[in-house]
């Protein structure tokens, strides 16, 4: 017999917390969230060779922390510890008892999960330590799922004098002796969602780490993830394998995709996670941009995923595939919310696994950024202030002028799309051809509220053709131009 499945139930803010949000500010406060739970068993006193257990590049010994083999099979209702911290835009849940995870990402503005929610605690033994679940944003150092992601850490709340509130976790791995911080913060007047992680070394050896970001999104035949365009290639762990993006131009993963592709169009589109039938992961080899995100066709809403290339070159997706074994998972770390893609981002790092050191005493303090984007598709240029997308709608050939019996230019129609993380009076956006400027338009934007337009252009033209502007207040918020891939 089926348990029945109960939905996460999100409560009200306090009215001291309301009153903050009603007038435009920060709300942050602790409430429980009641969320069924398949609980971890007792952990094994005597792990069956442990010792000789290797994990993605790390040794699998975990003492001192227990480990754990078993999951019990039923799930009943536990009460968790959750930290609900919220703007007029953006709702995040996050959950201190499990590595203090960003457990909900929800874009308010369109009624959308931009992360993947998982209405059930269902723990898979996949962490260093035994269980792991999937959703939401998991954050891994100093190994990948970390020996805290399903381990209690300390937090606190910090209320800035701007208005903006940041959520502190901290753990002491148990491991190495390291202090890793992380701080989810956001601004009374953004949709931006920051995280800011300190990560220090306590000791007097010198210590190996990495760091990844775990980004889960719910994924379907319509959901499209995003690197920047000068992407042109993606490499599997280590390297062992490469292939052309998007479309895949030989077998990966044991996958003959310029074979699917020949039987039916775009199935060797690897940034559609539906074409993809097994487990797999790609990372990017190069980029000379700092974003990446995804974006949910059917809603018409996505998000971006922003930070500096010079220290977090980390861009990833990891699937369990559209196929009988990524169904069986799906199965095993949810009882009804589908199927979902990791897009990762990596600091210091864009391969996994790769690991560089902390000194003696050192500490690396570093910054990550998403916020969500609504209507205008999947990002071509992104910034702190906007998102940008530029798509050719229609590329029609050539027609016959009938009275001279030549060939016409033809026309190629272009869509342009602006999403903006604050709100803006009055944003300009123009798109050029060369030294002609084919259209202006100034408008207000504001999360929640984006531009879209639709631009008739004579002749053949393609995306790379063109440069888009977007400005505010005599500053640029974002613009595309084609480069060339480094």
């Amino acid at each position: 017999m089926t348990s029945p499945n109960h939905p996460i139930v999100l409560p009200d803010a306090p009215a001291s917390e309301r009153s903050i949000l009603e007038a435009g500010g920060v709300a942050c406060w602790e409430a429980p969230l009641t969320i069924d739970t398949y609980e971890p068993a007792e952990p094994d006193r005597y792990p069956l060779f442990l010792d000789r257990r290797v994990y993605q590049g790390s040794s699998g010994k975990v003492y001192p922390i227990p480990f754990t083999d078993r999951i019990e099979p039923e799930k009943t209702p536990r009460e968790w510890r959750a930290i609900h911290l919220e703007n007029r835009w953006v709702r995040l849940v996050l959950l201190p008892e499990l590595g203090g995870r960003i457990h909900i990402g929800y874009d308010k503005t369109a009624d959308y999960d931009f992360f993947y929610r998982n209405n059930v605690i269902k723990p898979a033994l996949v962490a260093l330590a035994g269980p792991w679940i999937s959703g939401g944003v998991e954050f891994n150092w100093p190994q990948h799922h970390r020996p805290a992601t399903y381990l209690p850490v300390e937090t606190s709340i910090e209320r800035h004098d701007d208005g903006s509130v940041t959520v502190w976790h901290s753990d002491l791995d148990q491991l190495q002796r390291m202090r890793g911080s992380h701080g989810i913060r956001l601004h009374a007047d953004s949709a931006l969602i920051e995280l800011e992680a300190r990560l220090t070394n306590r000791t007097e050896v010198t210590q190996t780490f990495l760091w990844w970001a775990n980004v889960a999104a719910r994924t379907h035949e319509h959901y499209q993830s995003f690197f920047p365009t000068d992407v042109r290639y993606v490499a599997d762990h280590a390297r062992r394998a490469i292939t052309a993006f998007p479309h895949a131009d030989r077998p990966y993963y044991g996958v003959d995709y310029p074979a699917l592709a020949a039987e039916r169009a775009d199935a060797d589109r690897l940034d559609l996670a539906w074409n993809i039938p097994v487990p797999s992961s790609y990372m990017i080899t190069d980029t000379a941009d700092d974003f990446f995100g995804g974006y949910d066709h059917d809603a018409r809403a996505g998000f971006v995923h922003w930070a500096d290339r010079h220290v977090a070159p980390g861009k990833k997706q990891w699937t369990w595939g559209n196929g009988e074994v990524g169904h069986a998972w799906d199965r095993h770390l949810t009882d009804a919310d589908g199927p979902y893609i990791e897009l990762m981002a990596g600091v210091y790092t864009d391969n996994q696994p790769d690991f560089t050191w902390l000194r003696p005493g050192e500490t690396r303090r570093f910054s990550q950024f998403w916020y969500p984007i609504q209507e205008i598709g999947p990002a071509v240029q992104a910034s702190l202030d906007a998102a940008l997308s530029v798509e050719i709608v229609t590329d029609a050939s050539a027609g016959t002028d009938a009275s001279h019996g030549t060939d016409a230019p033809g026309r190629t129609v272009v869509r342009v799309g602006v999403a903006t993380t604050t709100a803006h009076d009055a944003v300009l956006i123009e798109a050029w051809l060369g030294r002609e400027r084919l259209a202006s338009w100034e408008q207000p934007v504001a999360p929640g509220h984006p531009f879209t337009a639709t631009l008739d252009v004579a002749g053949q033209v393609t995306r790379d053709d063109l440069v888009v502007i977007v400005s505010a207040a005599g500053r640029q918020l974002v613009a595309w131009h084609a480069h060339e891939a480094p």
